[in-house]
């Protein structure tokens, strides 16, 4: 199956400073791909820069393909028939996505004039369908009502109206359960796999909860300093993790049944572009380090099916694997 999106080597550059360092990325259709990593590992700046949102000043390099359609560098308007049409993107605060002095329902129709040609009491018709699928109760009533006027639950729900308004084949949902209480965030991530099996959109979670991901998505990748430094099937993530990153951030995690146990903090914080270590980003953190760590930056080494590392003692492991087989 070709993959619907596909990142290749993409980079980065803010005032020269790279803040993504190569990234190699696909999604399949159908698929739900959760990315996560401590703020700062460039989780959000990965989809940004493939939406063509960043700022004028950003420096992109690479390829971002949809359906084999390039789009890094693509004219204008064919980013305006795929941002909000074939891939759409929840944001991480949907109180300041809202336009505050503009109902709710004419932000929904907005999208849908845009996307789908819809207007006038079609639009509407079409706005209340959504509210209803999205699970906003009266929502006919809701149509009316001003950003202000709904809670934080209640604004996700519909920014994830206006994300499906445009029929995406790909939601790209950028900590969509941030400030939002436990019992709210499980609704809302209940909601997005509920859309997923009733309309065969792809997936990709942002998020920096490892308990979130596991529940909700086929697939993690793990980013540190603006590459992926792991990824595998969830299952086997959480099983047989191998990065000292990725074991950090599960030995961060509460156990829920067990003796307690005091959490392992991860010393230390990522890096920032402008003082990025040489060899190994994560080596200056890492329990497990070498001098041939600080050397040249690991490759990505293929463990298992889909399940690749980047570390030096992934590459031993990977080495092992191939001379037991042999």
């Amino acid at each position: 199956m070709s993959a619907l999106v596909s990142l290749r080597g993409l980079r980065v550059a803010f005032d020269g400073q790279f803040a993504l360092r190569g990234i190699d990325l696909d999604v399949q259709p159908g698929e739900a791909v959760g990315l996560v990593g401590e703020s700062g590992c460039g989780k959000s700046v990965t989809w940004l820069a493939a939406l063509g949102l960043l700022p004028a000043k950003a420096r992109v390099s690479g390829s971002v393909t949809l359906q084999g359609q390039e789009l890094l560098g693509a004219a204008p308007a064919t980013l305006d028939k795929v941002r909000g049409g074939r891939i759409a993107m929840i944001f991480q605060d949907p109180a300041s996505s809202l336009n505050p002095v503009i109902r709710i329902g004419r932000q929904v129709e907005e999208a849908l004039r845009l996307h789908r040609g819809l207007q006038g009491a079609a639009a509407r018709a079409e706005a209340k369908r959504l509210f209803d699928q999205v699970g906003i109760p009266d929502a006919a009533r809701r149509l009316d009502a001003w950003p202000h006027e709904l809670s934080g639950g209640q604004n996700q729900r519909v920014m994830i109206a206006i994300a499906l308004a445009g029929r995406p084949e790909l939601l790209v949902a950028d900590e969509p359960t941030t400030a939002l209480d436990v019992t709210i965030q499980a609704q809302i991530l209940a909601l997005l796999q509920d859309l997923r099996r009733e309309t065969g959109m792809a997936l990709v979670l942002i998020s920096h909860d490892l308990g979130v991901v596991a529940e909700s998505c086929d697939r993690v990748c793990v980013m540190y300093a603006g590459r992926i430094v792991e990824q595998a099937p969830v299952e086997r993530l959480f099983a047989a993790p191998t990065h000292p990153y990725t074991l950090g951030l599960l030995g961060a995690l509460p156990p829920l049944d067990g003796p307690r146990r005091r959490l392992a903090a991860i010393p230390g914080s990522v890096p920032e572009p402008c003082a990025m270590p040489k060899g190994c980003a994560f080596a200056p953190r890492c329990a497990e380090r070498s001098p041939a760590c600080e050397i040249a930056v690991p490759a990505a080494i293929d463990l298992a099916t889909g399940h690749q590392a980047a570390c030096i003692r992934a590459t031993a492991m990977g080495l092992l694997k191939e001379t037991v087989a042999a």
